[in-house]
């Protein structure tokens, strides 16, 4: 059974139980995507909403405190205001979210997202006042629900809310993640290993060291990603359709951002140009740079894990958890699907810094139609990055092993490590002995030994791991290996 409902443009039925109305009704004809909207966009909508009735009902009080009742003002009785609260809150509990019918892409700046809410709200409330949902001549979804408010201050204002505790979500994922690879680097510190550059042999190196570049970059990313809420904490809430605050009373102006941060623990504030914070969006350009950043660095420590675990280096040098079947043909074979699923996350993120950055560059004059979209793609990114490192602490890292036989061998048998040798035998000699190492495929210690450019005992010396990877030598260091060396000739 349903309900019929009106609005400027006509008619439309509704089902008769259905929270959502005719607004929500359109929008859904009109943009049909199955693309869902974020729940955490919804919940905020619904305390942004809480807030706002909170400072009504003060304000309601004050008016009538002040003045008789006969002020030309729509006062909402006690028990109304007292519904939308509650249906408020239920919202920024994510119930009713499945009468949230408008995609995630609309257009309309967001117009169609308020518009569902209110009206899910208003048809709450009415059924905790035992009427029927469209009873809107009690309580109505624009005039009631929406009172003081805009589609362009509360929405916006809402994406704040969700992405700030996201934030908050994202920076305990990231140190997480931090504190893990932070145990391989200190029990790895002195497992030696080539370094690699060009995807080539290069001078001696640490899985220590590997894993310390890993750490100091996520510490950055911490970093960076704990100063986005800072970036993003000035609101135009008050400020109405455009910033002017016109038809809104100065007292809801001044009052309604205290009582949000209040509301939120939030370190929200009121724009000194509230103008400015609703035509403007270059603040998620500047926040989702850093979410960019991050995806980055993710990018990079899978690829390396993907390459150190794989069967083209033939090294075994990391071995990875195994967590699923890698085919439908082949037996036993194992993907590395942890690091594919950060990397094609990276790529959406990438993605979505290019739509978000060309979307806010769309705002024209006094708005921007395309909130929705570049909302939507702020906060896919932000829970992108939060998964993505959880899958890698969980799932990688965690149960991560690293193969130190193998790193030594294949340091001791790479020609490159002769470069260890140039201060105390000098450049040509030691090229004689990476010639040799190639010529013959043997270690550095056969290499030696046959050419005798170098002693064991001297070797063995200058390949210890602490003086392999001290940062540079010393003259005392190299006095110290001639001492040794002419003593043991003496004696």
């Amino acid at each position: 059974m349903d309900r019929t409902e009106k609005d400027s443009l006509g008619k439309m039925n509704i089902p008769a139980n259905a929270l959502y109305g005719i607004h929500a009704g359109r929008a859904r004809e009109n943009f049909p995507s199955d693309i869902p909207f974020h729940i955490e966009w919804y919940k905020a909508i619904g305390l942004v909403k809480r807030a706002c009735y909170r400072v009504y009902r003060k304000f309601n009080e004050a008016v009538q405190e002040k003045y008789d009742k006969s002020v030309p003002l729509r006062i909402l009785p006690d028990p109304v205001i007292d519904a939308l609260e509650a249906a408020a809150m239920e919202v920024s509990e994510g119930t009713n979210f499945g009468h949230f019918i408008v995609p995630a892409i609309s257009g309309g700046a967001g117009t169609s997202i308020n518009m569902n809410v209110n009206e899910i709200i208003t048809n709450a409330a009415l059924i905790s006042l035992n009427k029927s949902p469209g009873e809107y001549s009690i309580i109505d979804p624009i005039e009631d629900a929406n009172i003081y408010q805009s589609t362009n201050d509360i929405i916006p204002t809402a994406l704040t809310v969700a992405a700030m505790y996201l934030l908050q979500t994202l920076e305990q994922e990231i140190n997480s993640l931090r504190q893990q690879i932070e145990i391989h680097e200190k029990e790895n510190r002195n497992k030696l290993i080539p370094a690699f550059t060009q995807m080539q042999e290069a001078i001696p190196s640490s899985f220590g060291a590997l894993f310390s570049t890993y750490n100091d970059a996520l510490s950055r990313d911490w970093w960076r990603v704990s100063r986005c809420k800072e970036r993003i904490k000035v609101i135009n809430l008050g400020g109405g359709a455009t910033g002017s605050g016109i038809s809104i009373p100065r007292y809801f102006i001044m009052e309604i951002v205290p009582e949000l941060r209040s509301l939120t623990s939030l370190p929200v504030t009121r724009s000194e140009n509230l103008q400015d914070a609703t035509a403007n969006l270059d603040s998620w350009v500047e926040i989702h740079a850093t979410l960019k950043s991050h995806a980055v660095n993710l990018e990079k420590i899978s690829n390396d894990i993907r390459l150190l675990s794989s069967d083209i280096s033939g090294k075994g040098f990391i071995t990875i958890p195994d967590r699923q079947v890698g085919s439908s043909i082949m037996p036993g074979k194992i993907n590395p699907v942890i690091p594919e699923f950060v990397i094609s996350s990276a790529h959406k993120i990438y993605a979505n810094d290019h739509l978000i950055s060309s979307l806010c560059g769309q705002g024209c004059l006094n708005l921007n139609a395309y909130l929705p979209a570049i909302g939507h793609a702020i906060l896919e990114s932000i829970k992108l990055l939060s998964a993505a490192n959880i899958s890698l602490t969980r799932f990688l890292f965690t149960g991560l092993e690293v193969n130190t036989d193998a790193g030594y061998r294949a340091l001791i048998s790479s020609p490159a490590i002769t470069t260890a040798l140039i201060p105390y035998i000098g450049y040509n000699k030691a090229t004689s002995l990476a010639y040799e190492m190639k010529q013959h495929d043997i270690d550095i210690f056969s290499a030696a030994e046959k050419t005798g450019l170098i002693s064991t005992s001297k070797l063995k010396d200058i390949l210890e791991p602490g003086k392999l990877l001290q940062l540079g030598f010393t003259i005392p260091d190299v006095i110290e290996e001639v001492t040794k060396v002419t003593k043991v000739k003496s004696d």
